[in-house]
This record gives structure tokens, sequence and C-alpha cells, in this order.
């Protein structure tokens, strides 16, 4: 089958290949699901989990992605309550081969059925970022309507979602982003926007959760402005700021099949818009995988037209 590898750590997205590489067999409780799109998370280079197996090995030309939808395609021993042909979509194990291929195994409880009237393209837009929004705004930001939420990335994949979900749940939202942003911000639900090259984060006052998808001194001055028994929710590695008297939160997303399913409900009815980018056929996916300038939105391949 075909699939896209990484071959270099130190080339990070430049060390890439599209390659032919073994159809998977399905483990125990695994399935093989035939990918026809998938999700691409350029932060994939720097985790730990890309490189190196749960038993600190080396992994060689591993397959990227982790995020994707498709049709199970065949099933592991022991494996129930997904039939042969059924859509799905999810999150692959960080540690296995991903889905950036024709074919990827996947933990079977993994998996959500993808409703018929979804393309795969917007189903496989939506494991890794819906589901950071959703756990980091309700399980661990434990959002509550009428509070305010500091929204970073408004217009990014996942800042998108967070605005638009925040607002469901009742909150004030203030996106932030650079000045190109603003409109797309505020149409994805943000209630005001603020330029980060040009405006002062000390000017918004004070709110009660931060989700925070940047890092560095952005997080240092926004859990400044968190006010007491807010929450910094950081996606970024171990917060490095924490609010004088508020909590701050540090978390990976897993895959969790009903929340999947509250989330694509949502885009369903229409209450939720996922911000797809570019999409790309897998033949062309090497220049869109590795970018030379900003790209708004998820980046979607689709593997098969």
């Amino acid at each position: 089958m075909k699939a896209i590898v990484a071959t270099d750590q130190a080339a990070q997205a430049a060390g890439i290949k599209l390659m032919q590489r073994p159809e998977p067999a399905p483990a125990i409780n695994d399935v093989v699901v035939e990918v026809h799109a998938s999700g691409f998370v350029p932060a994939e280079w720097e985790w730990p989990s890309t490189w190196v197996d749960r038993s600190g090995r080396d992994r060689v030309q591993p397959i990227i992605g982790h995020e994707f939808a498709g049709v199970v395609a065949s099933r592991g021993y022991g494996t129930t309550g997904l039939s042969l042909g059924q859509r799905v979509f999810g999150i692959t194990d960080w540690h296995r081969d991903g889905t950036l291929a024709e074919h990827a195994a996947v933990e079977a409880r993994n998996l959500a059925p993808l409703p018929g009237n979804v393309d795969f393209t917007v189903g496989a837009s939506l494991p890794i970022s819906g589901l950071t929004a959703w756990q980091g705004l309700l399980q661990h930001g434990r959002l509550q309507a009428g509070q305010s939420v500091l929204a970073h990335g408004a217009a990014g994949a996942v800042g998108s979602l967070v605005a638009q979900l925040a607002r469901e749940f009742g909150a004030y939202v203030i996106g932030t982003g650079r000045a190109a942003d603003r409109q797309a911000a505020l149409d994805f639900g943000a209630n005001e926007f603020l330029d980060l090259d040009s405006e002062d984060l000390e000017e918004i006052g004070g709110v009660d959760l931060v989700f925070d998808v940047i890092g560095g001194d952005v997080q240092r001055r926004s859990a400044r402005i968190i006010r007491p028994g807010g929450t910094l929710v950081s996606v970024v590695g171990p917060a490095a700021a924490r609010p004088d008297e508020g909590l701050a939160v540090d978390f990976v997303v897993e895959s969790v099949p009903s929340q999947l399913m509250q989330i694509v409900d949502r885009v369903r009815d229409g209450r939720l818009r996922p911000h797809i980018g570019t999409v790309a056929g897998l033949d062309d996916a090497i220049p869109v995988l590795n970018p030379t300038e900003r790209r708004k939105g998820k980046t979607v391949i689709r593997v098969r037209s």
C-alpha cells in the first residue's frame, strides 16, 4: 500500500516520503480501516511517540498522521461492535503507524460511527481538533455558562472549534490571532478579537478560562489575566505559567467515541463548522505537509477520491 513515512527526525516535515509499505494485519480487538481521508497535525514532529515506541526503542520510518475517516475492511479476533463496510472515524494510538496510508490498523475502542451524510474529508478533520476543544473546555476547563473564555488561535483548526463550542455552552469568547485572522475568528463565533501583534492582552481585563495553543510568553501573559478560581488550559506541553489564584492544566487529547458522536452530531445540524484549510490527494501530499508558508485551518489528505 502507499503510505507517507517520516525518515529524518532532524529534517521534520522535509524528511517525509511517499513509499510502499505492507498492509497491516488486525491484532486482537483491532480493525483494519480502509482510509478515505486523514487529517494532519504539524506538531507531530515534536511528539516523542513519533520517534520511539512504548518501550523506548527507536521507530524506523513510522507512518505519520493519527486522525482519519474510512471504512472497516477487516476485524481482528475478539473485535465486536463494528461491522465490515461500516463508515468510521477516530484517532489511532500515538505509538502505532498512522493514517496517512491506504490502510491503518486501529483499536476498535477508539472508533465512532461516521454518519452517511458526513463527508469523509469533514470526518477526518474532526477527531483531534474536535476532541481537543471539547475536552479542554468541558472536562479540564470545567466551562460554565456566563463565563468568559480567551481562545488563542481562534481562526485555527482547534481554536475555531473552541470558539464555537464555548459560545454554544453560554460563554463570552475573546478570540486572538493575527490581524488577518480577525474576520475568520468572528465568523467562527468569537464575540470580539484581539490582535496579538498590535494589542495588549492586559487590555482585556480578566477572564475565567484561557485555552492556550501557543505557549511561551503568550501563555505567561495570559496567566496573569485569569480571574481568581479560573483555569489556564494548555495543549502545548506542561504549563510554564500558572494563575496566581487559579488552576493550570495541560493535557493530551484522548479518543472518546461518545464525545466524537456528540461533535459530529453538531456538525450535521449546523451548530459546529470545522475549519478545513488545505485538501490534497495522497500522491500530492508531500508539498502540502511541508509548506513554505503559513496555512490556515486543518490540512486533510484525501487518500481515496
